[in-house]
């Protein structure tokens, strides 16, 4: 957990040294001690005090205290929940490398705090602490879990599968948050592309209780650096098979067109119910004429009539996005008309 990012290796006394239980037990936090002196306080973005519930200005003392399990892991970091003494749950996103500066770090926080606050469907971030040892932010927590944790997870965590009209809300609202994203203006401030969201997934996309979607880690992409590990869910860990290919599907192109690949991929795990196939868009085009008559089973839900209909155009509609010519994928606007076409039906 969060507490074990402060531990020390142990120190065997000498010298005459002295080791008492207190000091054994605190952790040592840059010129600070966390545990029984001084503490550190956090950074909380504008316009959000008084949202976790806790008196005066958060502080790491009280997320350690309320740090109790990791929830996922990602090429980003750690996600970690955390209970506040006054009883709100916020995710804790930990980042193991930063690629900016502790004044660049905070300006582009702020900057994303605002942007997901005028969105419905962007996670709010609340808070954040940048220092030499630990970088992290909390955000809002989400029950439901990740659109990952209900297609390859969730039933075995007591999920039932999704049908289609919830698939297919979850699509519409994501969709919705990816459009918001793409639309801002001006697309660029200083060195940060604000109209790019630079790393959709199943994993990123959190679900409320009535089947809407939450878009997280907006804006996450340009602070971390990616390292070589594959994803997890909130509920379990990925199969061996997927572990292995859960980042290699996606696309690591900081563009509103790399987006569309991701959500392209997104699409895909939808209507399949996240397989984990290495490549998948080949596995797709080779089963195409099999799916179409009905020969394979690879929808990931009863499917027949209007429904299945519907999903198959969703296929083709995830085929356009994940083509490898760029400039080939629609635009946002043509995916999410189509998807509200069928919300409309």
């Amino acid at each position: 957990m969060l507490s074990r990012a402060f531990t020390k290796p142990k120190r065997s006394p000498k010298n005459g040294d002295n080791v008492t239980r207190s000091e054994s037990i605190l952790h040592e936090y840059e010129d600070c001690i966390v545990g029984f002196m001084d503490d550190v306080p956090l950074v909380v973005c504008d316009g959000v005090r008084g949202y976790l519930g806790v008196h005066g200005q958060p502080t790491l003392r009280e997320v350690l205290r309320g740090s109790v399990g990791v929830m996922g892991e990602s090429c980003l970091g750690i996600t970690e929940k955390v209970v506040f003494l006054g009883g709100k749950v916020c995710a804790l996103k930990r980042f193991r490398a930063v690629g900016v500066g502790k004044g660049e770090f905070g300006r582009r926080l702020q900057k994303v705090a605002q942007i997901s606050r005028r969105c419905e469907h962007l996670v709010p971030v609340l808070v954040y602490l940048y220092s030499k040892r630990i970088k992290f932010v909390l955000c809002d927590y989400y029950p439901m879990g990740s659109l990952r944790d209900l297609l390859s997870g969730g039933r075995d965590c007591g999920h039932t599968a999704l049908n289609w009209s919830q698939r297919l809300k979850i699509l519409f609202t994501a969709a919705q948050a990816i459009l918001f994203i793409h639309s801002l203006s001006p697309p660029k401030e200083r060195k940060m592309q604000m109209n790019v969201h630079g790393n959709i997934k199943s994993a990123n996309i959190m679900i409320n209780t009535d089947f809407t979607a939450c878009l997280s880690d907006y804006g996450f992409a340009q602070l971390a650096r990616r390292t070589d590990i594959s994803d997890t869910g909130q509920c379990m860990p990925p199969s061996p098979s997927s572990a292995a290919t859960s980042e290699s599907v996606h696309s690591d192109e900081m563009s509103p067109k790399g987006d569309v690949y991701n959500f392209g991929v997104v699409m895909l795990d939808v209507i399949s119910g996240d397989k984990g196939m290495g490549d998948y868009r080949k596995c797709v085009l080779r089963k195409k004429e099999e799916i179409v008559e009905g020969r394979m089973d690879f929808f990931d839900f009863g499917a027949d009539g209007r429904e299945r209909s519907q999903a198959m155009q969703v296929l083709e509609m995830a085929l356009d996005c994940t083509n490898e010519v760029a400039k080939e994928r629609p635009p946002m606007e043509q995916i999410l008309k189509t998807l509200a076409t069928f919300m409309s039906a």
